[in-house]
Formats: structure tokens, C-alpha cells, sequence
């Protein structure tokens, strides 16, 4: 009863103001245009609109006063919560004019009840009632505003999810379809773009921290984010915070034109394989792995090389397999100088003496040959396949 004190009115004053309905809703639609977003002739559906919802909520207000309980009614004031939003007016605007209406309505209401001879407190349940009303009819138009609102976002999100499936689509879609998905999204299509692979189980907290114009699906069991100007001032380093501080792993693709997107992709997903597992959060960045990306790319030459390159160390026991195999990666990198190789791997230089003489009666002249070191080097980069991170 609290929220509709209106239920508690003598209904004989539902006879005493229904004669002032068509002047109290004529003059509640001029205050109403007082309000300035509906400071315009009152015409086409805008002005059907708001009519209907003045001449509707004077005439339920009596009926629910004469009845004494509820009365069944249209959905006017949602409706019109959604055709204030679909007209991009805030729905300020619309609970102002309810407010200016409610005004003019009790002085009508107050001046009709005085002559009428209503007690004061007959006139103070009124003025409370018509205020309460009020407030029933801005909740449903806030409803409706806000369901329409959720209606336009979940569109927009539907035709952003249906263009980021269309730009990554193999075989690439044809441009002018792009462009036009594009529009329908209300996405600018930006001259390059690069596509971010996500997987685990924190990937959807990496999209609120995304720059604000990046787009994502999911598509399987990754996320697929597409990120305009990926190489722009401090835009790389704003989607590694978004993958890290969000948990998740995620691989970073090439930077393309649109119409390459779908390499772009390729690439986030080769790159996200590259980061293994239980390896913690971190962006793996196709740029920076690319010799990795090209030996992955046909697995079985890989091992081939391996095989191939590595074949002396193969019949070794597992200990002195080990121990050669850090050896000869050490002399590698430091080229061949004795005392920085005993420094990388922590033992004494004598001791790196006799293991590289071990390797030279393996590898014999390989170790002589720029070629042979090459291979060398790139065999044990295959085999230890080390994932370097965007820095």
C-alpha cells in the first residue's frame, strides 16, 4: 500500500477531477516543452508519443484511485524510455518533463479538491500520490531505457563479433564486404591492424584492458582480439598490461593492412603455441620469435636437422649428452673464446678445454666451417626451442 498510497483515496475523487482531464493534459504537454529537448513542435511520432503518455497516465491515475487497487495498462512509459534512447536524448530529459507535468497536475488537482471542499488531509494524500506516481512511471521509462540501451550495445557487439570472424576468415573475405561490415559495426577501419590470440582460462579479462578500439570473438577455444595501430605510441605495451595484468597468455600477430588480417592471425596463434605451459602470463610476440615461427612451421624438417646436425651427440650416455650439448652451445655463443665459454657454463677453464676437445673429436671440422656453425647454432635453437618475450 506505501508504494501506491493512491489505492487509499476516497474514490469519489476520481468524479471530481475527471471533468479537468483534457485541460490538465493540454496544459501539462505545454509545461512539458518548457523542458529543451522537447522545446519543438510536438508532431510525426514524437508528439503521438507524448500525448498518448500524458492523456495515459491521467487517465490510469483515476482509475487506480476509483478502483481503489491496480488496473491493467499498455507498456507506454517503457516504450518511451526506448524511443528516448533510439532518439539519443538522455533519459534526464524525459524524468524532467514527468516532473514539470506532475506540477502543473497538482496545482489543477489542489485548486479542483479546495473547491470541491476535500479535507486537507484528503489534499495532502493526493499531492503524495500523484508525486509517488510519478515516480512509478520514471522507473518504467528508466527500464526501457536502459533495456534499450542493452539492446543497442548487444547489436553493436553482435556485428563487431561478426566483423572480427570476417576479417580473420580463411579465405580472406572480399574487401568491399569488410568495408561494409565495417560500417555496420560503427568500426573505423584502420589502415593497419594486428590480431591478438588469447587462451586460458583469465583470456576474457584481458578485453576490458584492450585499447578502447579493439574488437574480439571467440573462436574456438581462443579469443581472437583484432587491434588497430598496433605499433602506435605506447600501444604495444598497452596490450602486453592488458595479457599480463589480466593472467593470461596470448600471442601478438604481425601488423598488416585489413585485408591481411587472417595472416595476422595465423601468426598470434603460431605464437601463442610457442608459449607452452605453466610458463606464467606473458605475450609472445611474433615479430620477436620469428626464426622460431619458420622451423615450426614444418615440424618435421625440424627434427630432420636435429637428427641430422646433432647426430654425434646422440649415442652419448644421457650425462655427457647433456653437459657437450651445454658446451657446444656455450662455445657458440661466445665464439670460440676459451675463457668466456668456462665463465657461461661456471666451470674451470681446464675443464672447458678438455670438453671442447671432446666436441672436435665429434664434430670435426663442423666446428671449423661458418656453414657448419650456422647449422650447428640453428639445430640447437630448434631443440631447446627458448621463447623470447616481447621486452
Amino acid at each position: 500500500m506505501d508504494d501506491r498510497p493512491w489505492y487509499a483515496l476516497p474514490p469519489d475523487i476520481a468524479r471530481v477531477l475527471r471533468p479537468l482531464l483534457a485541460e490538465v493534459a493540454d496544459e501539462m504537454i505545454e509545461a512539458v516543452r518548457t523542458v529543451p529537448a522537447y522545446g519543438r513542435p510536438l508532431e510525426g511520432p514524437f508528439g503521438d508519443g507524448i500525448r498518448a503518455g500524458v492523456a495515459e497516465a491521467l487517465r490510469h491515475f483515476l482509475a487506480e484511485i476509483e478502483t481503489g487497487g491496480p488496473v491493467p495498462r499498455p507498456d507506454v512509459y517503457l516504450t518511451l524510455g526506448r524511443g528516448e534512447m533510439r532518439a539519443g536524448r538522455s533519459l534526464d530529459s524525459l524524468l524532467a518533463a514527468y516532473r514539470v507535468g506532475a506540477r502543473v497536475a497538482w496545482r489543477r488537482f489542489a485548486a479542483a479538491g479546495v473547491a470541491a471542499g476535500l479535507e486537507p488531509d484528503t489534499l495532502y494524500l493526493l499531492a503524495e500520490s500523484l508525486f509517488a506516481y510519478i515516480d512509478v512511471l520514471s522507473a518504467e521509462s528508466a527500464e526501457g531505457h536502459a533495456l534499450e540501451q542493452s539492446a543497442v550495445a548487444s547489436e553493436a557487439e553482435r556485428l563487431r563479433r561478426r566483423l572480427v570472424r570476417l576479417l580473420v576468415r580463411e579465405p580472406p573475405a572480399d574487401p568491399r564486404a569488410i568495408e561494409a561490415a565495417a560500417d555496420d559495426a560503427g568500426w573505423a577501419l584502420p589502415r593497419a591492424l594486428a590480431a591478438v590470440a588469447i587462451q586460458g582460462e583469465e583470456r576474457d579479462g584481458v578485453l576490458p584492458r584492450l585499447p578502447a578500439d579493439a574488437i574480439s570473438d571467440t573462436i574456438g577455444e581462443l579469443v581472437c582480439a583484432i587491434v588497430p595501430d598496433p605499433d602506435g605510441p605506447r600501444r604495444r605495451a598497452g596490450i602486453k598490461r592488458a595479457v599480463i595484468e589480466a593472467g593470461a597468455t596470448a600471442g601478438l600477430g604481425t601488423t598488416v593492412a585489413p585485408e591481411a588480417a587472417p595472416l595476422s592471425y595465423a601468426r598470434a596463434r603460431a605464437a601463442l603455441a610457442l608459449a607452452g605451459e605453466d610458463r606464467g602470463p606473458r605475450l609472445v610476440v611474433a615479430a620477436a620469435v620469428a626464426g622460431e615461427l619458420l622451423l615450426r612451421s614444418d615440424p618435421l624438417l625440424a627434427a630432420e636437422l636435429i637428427g641430422e646436425r646433432l647426430a654425434p651427440l646422440a649415442g652419448l650416455p644421457a650425462g655427457s649428452r647433456v653437459r657437450l650439448t651445454e658446451t657446444l652451445e656455450a662455445w657458440l655463443a661466445e665464439q670460440g673464446r676459451l675463457g668466456p665459454v668456462a665463465q657461461r657454463l661456471g666451470v674451470h677453464p681446464q675443464t672447458a678445454r678438455y670438453r671442447l676437445a671432446r666436441l672436435r673429436e665429434l664434430f670435426g671440422s663442423a666446428l671449423d666451417d661458418p656453414d657448419g656453425r650456422f647449422w650447428l647454432a640453428l639445430a640447437l635453437r630448434v631443440r631447446s626451442d627458448p621463447v623470447k618475450l616481447d621486452p
